[in-house]
């Protein structure tokens, strides 16, 4: 066991900044936001030491599209990552993908002296221009894309299954085909230890992609003993085990008071098997709250203050602006970029309002809702909700505030002719390309000879 330091070599200096996401983790699924099936001790500590987020959003409700965004900071249309050869998500072996000319978060970091590391789930791209290596990250280890994208028994037809072996990559190299997804979650852990000991000393960058709770759900046998919500509260509790080692780490190497963490998720629940997005409604792949309003908790010791609350409209957008002014950059001004700085929200400030004259909820290509304030209108439906009113959009108000209505669609014509809108036949004047490669090819191959220490997954997918 390495001794605890009494005073980090960091103290004063740039923070080490961790961004945990989870995957597919509904608004409901923690108690700090009001779950009574999932026990996560780990995170509602985070959530009294530092300020939870209530109004937070991911850019969209599927998973390579808020990645993307995440990533750079800017509207999925935006990096032309709508829609993927008419997916809605990236597959394996594509050849489309984060384009080489974006601009990420962890490209700006380490442009300011951080070492950077993915541990997890990439899903951004898979061909060797796309990963995590050429945009940022000195190292990563993890699954390029969803854990469900790899040989399962429920999607074998004819003997067959659609997906090649799920590769685990290091880098750039596969280093395991159809890995234990049961222990996964503890060698992300063990990976994320070794880099956090290895840059204790300079500022580090790390991005944790979990990948659960998505489809299948796969956990240890400890966790599914103790779990009161069957194999979804055991992932679950995984991921809150997994920030609990973080803490335990960072503790003992003395770097806790000079760490900043947020915690997050990529999208919202199916809402099947034990998921929730209680209060809200709707679910993943939808662009109702359930959707799209996600968990969100930053936690820094003596920087973020202890039990803060912030109902103001952010979202993960946000995170690229204000990491890099943390750590003495600035965004990049040669492009549109759509995320707004939050250190005011971080940091406490009681007179910090949303930058956000309006959010736009995109699927795939489409413009299907906008907010402004506390106000959503659905576009299509032409419903309008007031959300400090009535956040599960249980109450269509439209015919009261024909006003309000007005406004949100002037507003959403604007974000059309912006970032386009498929359903308009809008193109957008500010959108930039996807990726391509050519003569693209998956990572791994089926080998009926092969020793595979997981020879099919099984469970569901999604």
């Amino acid at each position: 066991m390495l001794p605890r330091r009494e005073k980090s070599p960091m103290s004063d200096r740039k923070p080490n900044i961790i961004l945990m996401n989870a995957d597919d983790l509904g608004y409901g699924d923690l108690g700090c936001y009001g779950s009574t099936a999932n026990s996560t001790p780990a995170l509602d500590r985070l959530a009294a030491e530092g300020v939870r987020f209530t109004d937070f959003y991911m850019a969209s409700s599927a998973c390579s599209p808020s990645r993307g965004a995440m990533m750079t900071g800017c509207y999925p249309p935006r990096i032309g990552f709508d829609t993927f050869e008419g997916q809605i998500v990236l597959f394996p072996g594509q050849g489309v993908g984060l384009n080489s000319s974006e601009i990420t978060v962890a490209t700006l970091l380490k442009q300011q002296g951080y070492a950077t590391a993915l541990v997890g789930k990439w899903h951004c791209g898979d061909q060797p221009e796309f990963l995590p290596t050429r945009h940022g990250f000195d190292r990563y280890y993890g699954l390029p894309y969803s854990n469900d994208m790899g040989r399962m028994k429920v999607l074998m037809e004819d003997g067959d299954s659609p997906y090649p072996p799920l590769p685990l990559l290091r880098d750039e190299e596969v280093i395991e085909e159809q890995p234990d997804q049961a222990s996964l979650t503890e060698r992300y852990v063990e990976e994320a230890v070794r880099f956090m000991r290895e840059n204790r000393d300079r500022p580090f960058f790390l991005y944790f992609a979990h990948m659960h709770v998505h489809l299948p759900l796969i956990a240890s046998r400890r966790f599914l003993d103790r779990s009161r919500n069957g194999p979804y509260g055991a992932t679950v509790e995984c991921i809150d085990w997994s920030m609990a080692a973080i803490l335990a780490e960072l503790q003992r190497l003395g770097l806790d008071k000079d760490t900043l963490i947020v915690f997050t998720s990529d999208n919202g629940s199916k809402a099947i098997n034990g998921g929730s997005n209680a209060p809200l409604r709707g679910t993943k792949a939808t662009t109702w709250e359930g959707g799209q309003r996600l968990p969100c908790i930053a936690w820094w010791p003596g920087h973020v203050p202890a039990g803060g609350v912030c109902r103001e409209l952010s979202s993960a957008m946000d995170f690229l602006p204000t990491f890099t002014r943390l750590a003495g950059g600035e965004p990049p001004t040669d492009r549109v970029l759509d995320g707004k700085d939050i250190r005011p929200f971080l940091f406490g400030d009681p007179d910090a309002k949303s930058e956000y004259e309006a959010f736009y909820y995109y699927f795939s290509s489409e413009l299907q809702a906008v907010r402004s304030g506390d106000w959503k209108l659905h576009v299509l439906s032409g419903e309008l909700y007031n959300l400090a009113e009535d956040i599960g959009e249980t109450r269509n108000v439209a015919d009261r505030h024909a006003d309000v209505v007005g406004r949100l669609e002037a507003l959403a014509q604007k974000g059309r002719e912006d970032l386009g809108d498929s359903a308009r036949n809008i193109s957008g004047k500010n959108r930039r390309p996807i990726g391509r490669v050519p003569n693209p090819r998956p990572l791994t191959q089926y080998d009926p000879t092969h020793p595979y220490m997981i020879g099919m997954y099984d469970g569901e997918v999604g």
